[in-house]
């Protein structure tokens, strides 16, 4: 099982596969197991963090991530990759303490439904110790992937001053 530092530096090496090339990412810390990142390129910064290891059949590698795009006017953005593809029918709930929220997605992507739903996550994140993850996946198995929140809050603040200064 990886050590919350590996996981941090993994949800990192994904990142940077899936993004611009690494030389533009600087990361601004890792705090607990999540990191914080910003990226000139684009420019965008984030917060990202791997879900917790699973012996269960995975699709992708799971994480979760807080990013804003200062030029779009996107702040505090939640993405989350879930492990397994989608079904396109069922719903995605995201559990916070006692809150609950109906993500929208496909393929292995959520997201919030609105800028308002954001918020309220973003606010959730910060008091909450865990984030699950329930959904159903294209075969119409039930999973869930799990985030532990350790560090989110500094991350997610970390990735906001990251940007401050670029529009």
């Amino acid at each position: 099982m990886p050590r919350p530092r590996s996981r941090v530096l993994i949800a990192a090496a994904l990142a940077a596969c899936l993004c611009a090339p690494a030389s533009a990412r600087d990361s601004l810390g890792v705090f607990g197991n999540w990191g914080a990142f910003r990226d000139t390129s684009v420019p965008r910064c984030y917060a990202i963090a791997m879900a917790e290891p699973s012996t269960l059949e995975r699709d992708y590698e799971p994480f979760a991530s807080v990013g804003t795009w200062p030029r779009r006017g996107i702040r505090s953005q939640l993405h989350v990759r879930l492990s397994r593809k989608l079904s396109a029918t069922q719903p995605i709930t995201l559990i916070l303490g006692r809150e609950r929220f109906t993500l929208v997605g496909g393929g292995g992507d959520a997201w919030a439904q609105d800028k308002r739903m954001d918020a309220a996550i973003i606010a959730a994140m910060r008091s909450a110790g865990t984030m699950i993850v329930n959904a159903t996946d294209h075969r119409g198995r039930r999973f869930s992937n799990s985030f532990d929140l350790s560090g989110a809050a500094t991350a997610m603040d970390a990735a906001m001053v990251g940007c401050a200064r670029i529009r």
